[in-house]
């Protein structure tokens, strides 16, 4: 296990695996794990958090890897940079909403330091992640005493900055799902200025066969505590033509199933007059890069 050095009253530790790292969190049940530590210092400067250690994972290999499998699924270790996630060449077609979400994160200073595994972890609903790892289908793994188990990014952003997370677990990757082969993921957000947090997202992935959609989900994010999706929904536009009527009523019951707040970026019902307009331009984008 790596030196440990104390900062002030906090232990500090290096461990190399994740093993280590939990077992360290079982040992201290107020420690917690710092990557980038873009929002952790924030909020420790903030007197938000004061955790009694903190356990680095700078030197955990494990999860500092991005690897697709023969069945063209694709695991993001936690480790992984926004910057490195966002260049990467295994997230191709559908699994591209990941990317270009990534791409959108803050500025070239906060993308260099940040990590896939903290911002999910932190789980703000304006962050770029959440609303397309839903998107894409996607489970988080964790690991803790009790071994690894994997849920679905649907359920794991449960609340407000709340996690399906329990005391002494940490995220070790996003793995996605095989995506339809020549699948399009689109990720639109829109901020007040560039690098924001953003005031609405949407992310799709959609597939056409001819004129005929054959998948499609999609997922709203920072207009509620998680992103929201409407499976049943989007089952109504598979299987026929994309139509303007049907893309204007996925947009409209996306819409009536947020729960936005009034905030400095936007009130709640600019949120939700947002999200149809947002969901048609989506489709749009999509739609002109399968050239359908």
């Amino acid at each position: 296990m790596g030196e440990a050095n104390n900062m002030s009253e906090t232990r500090y530790s290096e461990p190399v695996s994740v093993d280590e790292v939990v077992t360290l969190l079982s040992e201290d049940e107020d420690a917690k794990c710092v990557a980038g530590g873009a929002s952790l210092v924030a909020m420790m400067n903030a007197r938000l958090l004061e955790p009694t250690g903190l356990i680095s994972l700078r030197r955990v290999d494990e999860i500092r890897t991005i690897e697709k499998s023969a069945d063209g699924s694709v695991q993001i270790g936690a480790g992984m940079l926004h910057r490195e996630v966002a260049s990467s060449d295994e997230l191709e077609g559908g699994h591209s909403v990941v990317r270009r979400a990534a791409a959108q994160i803050a500025n070239p200073v906060v993308r260099n330091m940040g990590t896939l595994g903290g911002s999910v972890s932190h789980a703000d609903p304006a962050a770029d992640y959440p609303s397309a790892l839903a998107a894409v289908g996607a489970d988080i793994e964790i690991a803790g005493s009790h071994g690894r188990r994997t849920v679905p990014a649907t359920e794991f952003f449960t609340d407000w900055y709340e996690t399906a997370l329990q005391s002494g677990e940490l995220v070790t990757a996003a793995i996605l799902p095989p995506v339809p082969p020549g699948s399009a993921g689109v990720y639109e957000k829109l901020a007040k200025v560039k690098g924001d947090l953003g005031i609405a997202m949407v992310a799709m992935v959609l597939a056409m066969d001819g004129d005929t959609c054959s998948h499609l989900s999609i997922a709203v994010g920072g207009c509620g505590p998680a992103p929201v999706r409407l499976p049943d929904a989007e089952k109504s536009l598979l299987g026929g033509a994309l139509s303007e009527a049907g893309i204007r009523e996925l947009g409209q019951a996306l819409s009536e199933a947020t729960d936005p707040v009034d905030d400095v970026r936007a009130s709640a019902d600019f949120r939700r007059l947002l999200i149809p307009r947002m969901v048609a331009r989506a489709f749009s984008t999509a739609q002109e890069e399968l050239g359908a």
